[in-house]
C-alpha cells in the first residue's frame, strides 16, 4: 500500500468490478425509459435485469477458478473487454429480445470480472497490508455506487438510457490498459486441470428454465410449456447437486455445507438479499412511473441507503468481531423488514422526506449491521483453504436470491405483465412480503449463528460489493 504499483493494482480491479456493480443498479433507473422506448412490459423488465443475474450467480465459481487456473490477470481483462463488448450490443438493442440476450452475455463477461477483480488485490498484496487494500478497494466501489444514479439518471433524462451502457466502454477500455501495463499475474499452482463444466451448465439450465416459467407462467395463466420448463428446470437442479455430489473436484464442492455456521449464514443471505433485490427493482419502477420522479431524482432517492452503508459498516463489523455476529445478524434483518414495512407507504401524493428518505435510512442501518458479520461468519465457518470458495458460492447465493426474488415477487404481489409499469395496486403488497423475507432471515440467524471468533473483519459499504476472498487467516478455533 501506498506505493505507484499498489495504487494501480486497486485501480484495476476497481474500475474493473466497478462497471459490473454499477450496471446493476444504473439499470434499474432506466427501466421506464427502456419500457416506452422498446414498448416492454413488466415481464421484460424482468428479464432484463435476471437476465444478467442468471449468468452472473451461476457462473461466479465458474469465473474465479478459471482466473486460478489459468491465470487471474488474463481472466479479468478478458472478462472486461467482454463486458465492454457487450454493453455495445446492450446499447445498440432494438428490441427487448436483443437487450435481454446481451444482457445475459453482459452477465457471463461480469462473472469472468467479479471474482478476480478482488483475487488480484488479494494476491498482489503483502499480507500485512491486505486488510488495507481490500477496504480501499471496497470503499472506491461504495463511492462509484453512489456516484452512478446521478451520472445514470442524468444520461437518460438529458440523451438517452442506451448512454447508461455506453459509459462502461471507455471505463472498462481504461481497466484493460492498467491490468495490462501494471497489475501483476498470479494463479493457483495447486488448482484442479480439470473445470466443472457440466456443473455449470446443469445449473445455469436449471435457473433459466425456473425463472422463465416464475416470469411467464403467472401472466399466462400456467400454461404447458411454462409448466415444462418449470419441471426441467428442478430436474436440472436436482441433477446438479446429484452431479456436485460424486464429482472429486466439483465447482461447489457440497461438504462444505456441513458447517452448521456455513448454511446458516447462506441462509440468511439468501432471505435478505432476496428481498433486498425485489425493492430495488420495485421501488425505482414505482418512483417513476406512479409518484413522476424523472430517472435522475430516481436514482438519487437511493443515495441515503448508500450512506448509511459506507458510513456505518466497518463500525458494525467492529462491534459484530467484539459482540459476536449473532445478535447483530439476527437484529440487523429484522431493522431492514421495518425499513421495508414503510417503504410501503410510498404512495403518489406522499413526499420524499415523509416517506422514501426515512424508509431507506432504516433500511441502510439494518443492511450495515448484517453485511459485515455475515461476510466475517461465512469466511470464519470454514477452513483457511476454503476461503475464496465460500466467499464465491456465498455471493452467488446473494445473486440467485435476488434473481429468484424479482422473478417471484412481483407476481406474489399481484403484479403481473398484463398491469404494464402500474404498481400502485401491488407495491405495499410486495414491501410487505418482502419485510416478511428480511424477518425471516433474521430469525434463520438467531437459530443457526452462533457466537465465532472471526477473520479480520471485511467490510462491504454497499450490498452491490461482494468480497470473495479476503486473504485473511482464520484467528482461533471457530466455536
Amino acid at each position: 500500500m501506498g506505493t505507484p504499483k499498489g495504487r494501480w493494482v486497486i485501480a484495476a480491479a476497481v474500475l474493473g468490478s466497478g462497471v459490473a456493480f454499477l450496471d446493476s443498479t444504473v439499470v434499474n433507473a432506466a427501466l421506464p425509459a427502456i419500457a416506452a422506448d422498446l414498448h416492454a412490459d413488466l415481464g421484460d423488465l424482468q428479464w432484463v435485469l435476471t437476465g444478467y443475474l442468471l449468468t452472473l450467480g451461476s457462473l461466479l465459481v465458474l469465473g474465479g477458478s478459471l482466473g486460478d487456473r489459468y491465470g487471474r490477470r488474463k481472466i479479468f481483462q478478458i472478462g472486461v473487454l467482454a463486458f465492454a463488448l457487450t454493453s455495445l450490443l446492450c446499447a445498440v438493442a432494438p428490441d427487448t429480445g436483443f437487450l435481454i440476450a446481451a444482457r445475459c452475455v453482459q452477465g457471463v463477461a461480469a462473472a469472468l470480472v467479479v471474482p478476480n477483480s478482488l483475487a488480484i488485490v488479494s494476491a498482489s498484496f503483502a499480507t500485512e497490508d491486505r486488510g488495507r487494500a481490500i477496504g480501499a478497494w471496497s470503499g472506491l466501489g461504495a463511492i462509484a455506487s453512489a456516484i452512478g444514479p446521478f451520472v445514470g439518471g442524468y444520461l437518460i433524462d438529458s440523451v438517452s438510457w442506451r448512454w447508461v451502457f455506453v459509459i462502461n466502454l471507455p471505463v472498462a477500455a481504461v481497466a484493460a490498459w492498467i491490468a495490462w501495463k501494471h497489475v501483476p499475474e498470479s494463479r493457483d499452482e495447486h488448482a484442479s486441470a480439470r473445470l466443472d463444466v457440466t456443473g455449470s451448465v446443469l445449473l445455469t439450465t436449471g435457473l433459466a428454465c425456473l425463472v422463465y416459467a416464475l416470469i411467464e407462467g403467472p401472466g399466462n395463466g400456467w400454461k404447458r410449456g411454462s409448466v415444462a420448463l418449470g419441471v426441467i428446470g428442478v430436474l436440472a437442479l436436482v441433477a446438479f447437486v446429484m452431479v456436485e455430489a460424486r464429482k472429486r473436484n466439483p465447482m461447489i464442492p457440497l461438504a462444505i455445507f456441513r458447517s452448521e455456521q456455513f448454511s446458516g449464514a447462506n441462509a440468511v443471505t439468501f432471505a435478505v438479499y432476496a428481498a433486498f433485490g425485489a425493492v430495488t427493482f420495485l421501488l425505482v419502477v414505482h418512483l417513476q412511473t406512479d409518484l413522476g420522479y424523472s430517472a435522475l431524482e430516481a436514482g438519487a432517492s437511493l443515495v441515503p441507503l448508500t450512506a448509511c452503508m459506507f458510513l456505518l459498516s466497518a463500525r458494525a463489523g467492529a462491534l459484530a468481531q467484539r459482540i459476536g455476529p449473532r445478535i447483530p445478524m439476527t437484529v440487523g434483518p429484522l431493522v431492514v423488514a421495518l425499513g421495508m414495512m414503510l417503504l410501503a407507504r410510498v404512495d403518489p401524493g406522499t413526499t420524499y422526506w415523509e416517506t422514501v428518505f426515512p424508509a431507506l435510512v432504516v433500511l441502510g442501518l439494518g443492511l450495515s449491521l448484517t453485511v459485515a458479520p455475515l461476510t466475517a461468519t461465512v469466511l470464519g465457518a470454514v477452513d483457511d483453504s476454503h476461503a475464496g470458495i465460500a466467499s464465491a458460492i456465498n455471493n452467488s447465493v446473494a445473486r440467485i436470491a435476488g434473481l429468484l426474488a424479482v422473478a417471484v415477487l412481483p407476481a406474489a404481489a399481484g403484479l403481473t405483465a398484463k398491469q404494464g409499469l402500474d404498481l400502485v395496486d401491488g407495491f405495499a403488497r410486495a414491501m410487505y412480503i418482502a419485510a416478511g423475507l428480511a424477518a425471516i432471515g433474521g430469525v434463520l440467524a438467531f437459530l443457526t449463528i452462533r457466537r465465532a471468533v472471526y477473520v479480520e473483519p471485511v467490510t462491504r459499504p454497499n450490498p452491490a460489493i461482494p468480497c470473495y476472498d479476503v486473504g485473511s487467516r482464520v484467528a482461533g478455533s471457530r466455536a
